[in-house]
């Protein structure tokens, strides 16, 4: 491609310094955003490519990888743009072509964002993936993904030993008998040139979902419903140019590619890594402090991980901070508050979209709420049983309005996009309820939401309470059979290091949920036990409902009953 920007690349960039410019101002930019629409666009040549270009971005980091030993590894943006040439143009002599998918299996090194660039420049599928996955997993995904190429670490390879089909074999790392040594990709040409232009709405990414209540899902996104979509995540989190952002998530899906790659890159700011083998709070406060991050996002887990630390061990706190994942509950945000003087920003999105819905910079934060929907996004919540918009509804895209930072449907499964689709909404799955100033507050996906004594309980509401005690440091809330009132509400809970799981515990946990909750919608059951979760950390709360059998007590549950002080 030319020195000269693209008709692709003028409208996104239009876009983006609109975004930009009016970064605290939400009423304008909802109003007025629109999104770009070219018909052809390689977000890798187009956008990247042109910013590497740029003399503001010559000496700029889009890529900053510190080790949990104090090594690290830098790499500009102009860097990055030549690496990831040479390394399109020697997949491209290894047969990896236009619409080929790709299985991209790396943990967070360089190749992994190298690779992303030049399948991107090829026109590639990529089919992101965790080192985390087994034999079978890999199986399923070559199989349904039909991929043709596959990036692994060189200590994965084994892993495809029994994985059939005719598929190219490269490994990153030692040399693997009878794989491609990815290190050769380096001797390529550092110029590359697309054998034609790429259509918007080709297909770029293919995700597997993580599977909370059943067999994974295939999710298919195009060459600009995640690169010109995350503009949303760009706006939501806050980003500007020259920011470091660090986002802890691991690769292979896609909150991995939301914040570890096009948000940050959308607004020309520093990737930032901390690789460490286990979560240590402390160690990563003072990766933050040294390397200088203004800006940073963390799912729950590590939010409720960093609390039970000394926050104030953070001398220079980023000035961003998001979470996302699940909602964050309001105690986390208020410690946070304290300790760093800044507010969590909580967002709403989905492997299927960019995020939909947040708290963005410079609004007021209502406590619980997810925030407001984003520019770009008409969220409307639709009651499941008339169809009709309602206060308290699933959570819906109106698509008369359709986002571009939304799938083009489930890859190879009609019925499934045909449902997602239906009545002109795009359906999440998931449950919310919505104030008169259009702040949506989470109220939990659609099969977790029960009754009790003809109650609706949202778990999310009830696990907010638990975690306010101080003996808890994760929980999940399931329905459990009960003669009189159909279900009742149970937790399963995760305890804090210093407290025992022991009756003692399980009374004072009761009491506090007892006396911080309506008595419709009180703890009635509770059990001390790991919480099963999906490789991408989301809890299996399915599973969970699975546990519970009718007249059944599980060994080690306790009741109310059981705690005659416990009055009701």
């Amino acid at each position: 491609m030319s020195d000269e920007a693209s008709a692709g690349h003028r409208e996104f960039r239009e876009a983006r310094d609109y975004l930009l410019a009016h970064r605290t101002d939400y009423d304008t930019a909802y109003r007025d955003f629109a999104w770009p629409q070219p018909a052809e666009f390689n977000w890798a040549l187009d956008w990247f490519d042109v910013v590497a270009r740029d003399p503001a971005n010559a000496r700029r980091y889009a890529l900053w990888i510190v080790e949990e030993d104090g090594t690290e590894n830098r790499w500009t943006y102009p860097e990055m743009a030549e690496r990831s040439a040479r390394v399109a143009n020697w997949l491209r002599r290894l047969g990896v072509a236009r619409g080929d998918r790709l299985i991209l299996m790396l943990g967070n090194q360089g190749e992994l964002w190298e690779t992303i660039l030049a399948a991107i420049k090829l026109g590639a599928v990529i089919i992101p993936a965790s080192t985390l996955l087994g034999p079978a997993d890999l199986a399923d995904r070559v199989a349904r993904g039909q991929a043709r190429h596959v990036v692994v670490r060189s200590a994965d390879a084994e892993k495809f030993a029994g994985v059939e089909g005719d598929y190219t074999r490269i490994a990153v790392g030692d040399q693997v008998p009878g794989w491609h040594a990815y290190a050769s990709a380096y001797a390529e040409p550092a110029e590359f040139t697309p054998d034609g232009p790429t259509a918007a709405g080709d297909p770029l990414l293919l995700y597997f979902t993580s599977g909370t209540t059943a067999q994974p899902k295939l999710v298919q996104h195009t060459q600009v419903s995640y690169p010109v979509g995350h503009l949303s995540t760009m706006y939501w989190i806050g980003l500007e140019p020259g920011d470091v952002h660090l986002n802890i998530s691991s690769p292979g899906w896609a909150k991995h590619a939301w914040s570890n790659v096009f948000a940050p890159w959308n607004a020309e700011a520093t990737v930032f890594l901390y690789n460490y083998t286990r979560f240590d709070a402390v160690a990563l406060m003072a990766r933050m402090d040294r390397c200088g991050v203004t800006s940073f996002c963390a799912p729950p887990t590590v939010w409720r991980m960093l609390i039970q630390a000394d926050l104030g061990a953070l001398r220079t706190p980023p000035k961003k901070v998001v979470g996302a994942g699940e909602p964050l509950n309001p105690e986390v945000i208020g410690q946070v508050e304290k300790s760093w003087g800044v507010t969590i920003r909580d967002g709403f999105g989905q492997t299927e979209s960019s995020v939909q819905i947040a708290n963005t910079p410079g609004q007021d934060v209502v406590p619980g709420s997810m925030g407001r929907p984003l520019p770009g996004f008409v969220v409307a919540l639709v009651d499941p049983v008339t169809g009709e918009r309602a206060a308290e509804g699933e959570i819906c895209l109106d698509l008369a309005h359709r986002p571009v930072g939304l799938m083009s449907g489930y890859a190879a499964d009609d019925e499934r996009t045909s449902a997602a689709f239906r009545g002109g909404y795009y359906h999440t799955g998931d449950v919310g309820s919505i104030d008169e100033r259009g702040y949506i507050t989470y109220v939990g996906r659609t099969d977790d939401v029960f009754k009790a004594s003809d109650y609706r309980i949202s778990p999310f509401e009830l696990e907010s309470v638990l975690l306010e005690h101080e003996a808890v440091a994760e929980a999940a809330v399931v329905p459990a059979p009960d003669p009189i009132r159909l279900a009742v509400p149970k937790a399963y809970v995760v305890l804090t290091a210093g407290h025992k799981p022991d009756a003692g515990t399980a009374r004072e946990i009761l009491a506090y949920a007892r006396e911080h909750l309506a008595p419709y919608k009180r703890i009635r059951r509770l059990q001390f036990a790991d919480l099963p979760k999906t490789i991408s950390g989301k809890i299996r709360r399915v599973e969970l409902r699975g546990r519970e059998q009718e007249g059944q007590r599980p060994a080690g549950e306790f009741r109310e009953e059981d705690f005659p002080d416990l009055k009701s």
